[in-house]
């Protein structure tokens, strides 16, 4: 498990333009900052989201209002923040999704990529193969052989379409060369009670709202989709390690702002993120709900963007998924 520290964390970080450059703008922030999460509440993002917004409020001296925008894959809230004023009063919680893979799954976005802009990333998290407690199989070898037995049988639940759950799972089939079919909901929220009632067999999401459910026996955590075994559930193997080597599929979230906002804004919320990262009590509230802290400023974020562009470029293109 790394460690972070204030110096390490703020080292990610290019030198903050000199006090001066503020004066453009002497009373930031003087009113609430909205923190539009593009998921239902209840999920990994908007976990994140409030830990994180209750550090800025804090840090920055006004209230980081959390504000849910669901719908389409998290495009709906990345839309609300890619036209709003490039003020730095709404701010984006960004995913994988939003930031990257939506891009490549629909044919019509109501926003492009660089009409946001990179603040810093905060946290990832693994995301788990699992199964109702009824479902017949201990572990993923088990479940690939019963998909098999009957095609198209098992329905599997993701939070949206072009989430990383969803990716994940179609990127499994495709290696797999099994037929599941998809059932996306509105949000982490949503599918969990389907999982647990059983109209779901699977899902495959984001860990951190599971674990509770995975304690007590109701859900099966079968496999994590992380290139190593996660610190929060360290008995499950990894999807690499159950017949599929290489396979890594990771989410992750972080700080994203309209695209011309100001830089000396954006350092600014980007020095009280990575300053919050640092802090231990933050990193075990991250932690506790099975997200793993991994801070980095602007530069870094935007390159690391850039990296995991390529990746799943290639991933959706070879899973064959496509959404209009």
């Amino acid at each position: 498990m790394m460690r972070i520290t204030r110096r390490a964390a703020l080292g990610a970080l290019p030198v903050l333009a000199a006090p001066v450059a503020l004066h453009a703008q002497p009373a930031w922030p003087n009113r609430p900052i909205r923190l539009i999460v593009p998921f239902t509440a209840g999920g990994a993002t908007d976990v994140t989201a409030r830990v994180i917004g209750e550090q800025l409020s804090s840090a920055l001296g006004q209230p980081v209002v959390v504000e849910n925008r669901a719908g389409a894959g998290g495009n709906i809230g990345a839309e609300v923040v890619s036209k709003a004023d490039p003020d730095g009063y709404t701010l984006l919680m960004t995913t994988i999704g939003t930031a990257v893979i939506n891009q490549f799954l629909y044919s019509r976005m109501p926003f492009k990529q660089d009409d946001l802009t990179a603040i810093a990333m905060v946290n990832l998290v693994a995301n788990g193969v699992m199964v109702n407690k009824d479902v017949q199989a201990q572990n993923l070898a088990d479940l690939i052989a019963l998909a098999k037995r009957d095609p198209g049988a098992l329905n599997y639940g993701t939070p949206g379409n072009g989430t990383s759950g969803h990716l994940s799972a179609e990127y499994l089939k495709s290696l797999a060369k099994i037929d599941i079919q998809h059932v996306p909901f509105r949000g982490t929220g949503a599918l969990i009670p389907d999982l647990l009632a059983g109209r779901v067999q699977i899902a495959v999401d984001n860990l951190p709202a599971y674990l509770p459910h995975i304690a007590s026996g109701a859900v099966r955590l079968l496999a994590v989709t992380s290139a190593q075994r996660w610190f929060s559930v360290p008995q499950t193997p990894t999807v690499a390690e159950s017949g599929f080597p290489g396979f890594e599929a990771v989410a992750w979230f972080g700080l994203q702002a309209p695209a011309r906002t100001p830089r000396p804004i954006i350092d600014r919320v980007a020095e009280a993120t990575l300053t919050a990262i640092a802090k231990p009590e933050v990193q075990a509230k991250l932690r506790e709900v099975g997200s793993e802290p991994r801070p980095l400023g602007p530069e870094a974020f935007q390159h690391f963007i850039g990296e995991e562009t390529t990746k799943w470029q290639r991933v959706v293109r070879e899973s064959g998924a496509r959404l209009d």
